[in-house]
C-alpha cells in the first residue's frame, strides 16, 4: 500500500513549497530541537527499560545469593539444560538462507532476553495469586492471560530494543532467527532460576559441588528443563518470524506483531495447561515413570509445533530460491542465431 498523503501534497505539481503545511522536514532551530529531543527521549526511553530490568536482575541475583549465582556446578547444570534449546536455536539460525547474522547482533538479543526476563518473573509472580482462587480454571486462565503473553512479549521486546533496528535485520527470517536467539537466553535465566530454587527447596544447595554429588541433587530438574527449554525457542521463533514479517509491511506493522505475538503466547499457554495432564495420561497407558512420560509429553508437542515453524521456514527458502532463480533466468541474454 503506497504511503498516504495530504490531498493539498497528492494534487501538488512539485513546484510549491508545502513545509509546515502538508509536508515537513528539518529546517529550523526549533526543528533542529525537536528532532534532537526526540531523539534523546527514544533512547532514554530504551536506557531506561534496560536499567530497570537489569535492577531486577540483580535483586533476584541478591536474593538467590551472589556465592550460590557463582556456583560452578549450578553454571554446568544450567548449560546443560539448554543444550537441546541452543540446537534447535543453531538450527533455525543455519535455515536462514540469506546473509547470516552478525555474531554482534545474536549475542546482545541474548543478553538482552536475560534482561527483559526479569519483567516477566515479576509479572508472574504478582498476578499468579489473583488467579489461584479459582482453582484449575484459574491456572489455566492464568496460562493464558499472563504467562503466555508476558512471556513471549519480553522475548520479543529483546529483540525489538536492539537488532531489529539494525540495517543488517534485512529479512523476515531474521526475525525467525533473532527470536529463537531471545527464546534460547530467556530459557537459560528461566532454567538458572528453577534450579536453584529447586537445590534450596531441596536442602541439597549447599552441598553442591564440581563432584557426582552436584549432578545427583540437580539431575533431574536439568532434565525437565532441558526437554521444556526448547519450547521457549519454538515460540518466540513464530512471534520473531512475524515481527520480521511487520518490519517489512509498515502499513500492516502492528496488526502482523500482534499476530506473531497471539500465535506465540497460545502455543505456549496450551503446553503449560497440558503438560501435567498430558504426563499423566502417558504415565497412565504406558507405564512409564513419571519423568519419562514427561520427557515423551513434552517432546511430542515440541515436535509438532516445531514441524509447523520449519515448514514456515522451508517455505520462505523454497520461495527465496524460486524468486533468485527466476531474476537469474531472466537475466539471461537472449542467443543470437550465432548462438544456437
Amino acid at each position: 500500500m503506497a504511503e498516504r498523503r495530504d490531498p493539498i501534497e497528492s494534487a501538488s505539481d512539485g513546484t510549491r513549497d508545502l513545509y509546515d503545511i502538508a509536508t515537513w522536514e528539518e529546517r529550523t532551530s526549533l526543528d533542529g530541537l525537536s528532532v534532537a529531543l526526540y531523539w534523546l527521549l527514544t533512547r532514554t526511553a530504551k536506557a531506561l527499560v534496560l536499567l530497570t530490568a537489569f535492577v531486577i536482575l540483580i535483586s533476584i541475583f541478591a536474593t538467590i545469593g551472589l556465592s550460590t549465582v557463582l556456583n560452578p556446578a549450578l553454571g554446568i547444570l544450567t548449560v546443560l539444560s539448554v543444550v537441546p534449546a541452543f540446537g534447535l536455536a543453531a538450527y533455525v539460525y543455519y535455515s536462514d538462507v540469506t546473509t547470516k547474522e552478525p555474531l554482534s547482533l545474536l549475542v546482545a538479543t541474548f543478553l538482552l532476553s536475560i534482561l527483559t526476563a526479569t519483567f516477566a518473573a515479576i509479572v508472574n509472580t504478582e498476578l499468579r495469586g489473583v488467579f489461584e482462587p479459582l482453582g484449575s480454571i484459574g491456572l489455566i486462565l492464568f496460562f493464558f492471560l499472563v504467562v503466555g503473553p508476558g512471556e513471549e512479549a519480553v522475548k520479543l521486546l529483546a529483540v525489538r530494543l536492539y537488532a531489529y533496528n539494525d540495517s543488517r535485520f534485512d529479512s523476515v527470517l531474521d526475525g525467525a532467527v533473532y527470536g529463537a536467539i531471545a527464546g534460547l537466553g530467556f530459557a537459560f535465566i528461566e532454567n538458572a532460576l528453577y534450579i536453584i530454587q529447586n537445590l534450596q527447596q531441596s536442602g541439597m544447595l549447599t552441598d553442591l559441588s564440581l563432584g557426582v554429588s552436584a549432578f545427583t541433587a540437580g539431575g533431574e530438574i536439568t532434565a525437565i528443563r532441558a526437554f521444556a527449554g526448547p519450547g521457549h525457542v519454538v515460540y518466540s521463533a513464530f512471534a520473531g518470524y512475524y515481527l520480521g514479517l511487520a518490519k517489512f509491511n509498515r502499513e500492516n506493522r502492528g496488526p502482523i506483531i500482534v499476530k506473531g505475538l497471539l500465535i506465540a503466547a497460545v502455543i505456549h499457554a496450551t503446553y503449560n495447561s497440558t503438560v501435567g495432564l498430558g504426563t499423566g495420561i502417558i504415565a497412565t497407558y504406558t507405564g512409564l515413570p513419571g519423568l519419562s512420560a514427561f520427557v515423551v509429553y513434552a517432546t511430542l508437542f515440541i515436535s509438532v509445533f516445531g514441524a509447523i515453524l520449519f515448514q514456515k521456514i522451508w517455505r520462505y527458502q523454497r520461495t527465496f530460491h524460486e524468486v533468485h532463480a527466476e531474476i537469474d533466468h531472466d537475466a539471461e541474454p537472449e542467443l543470437t542465431e550465432f548462438d544456437r
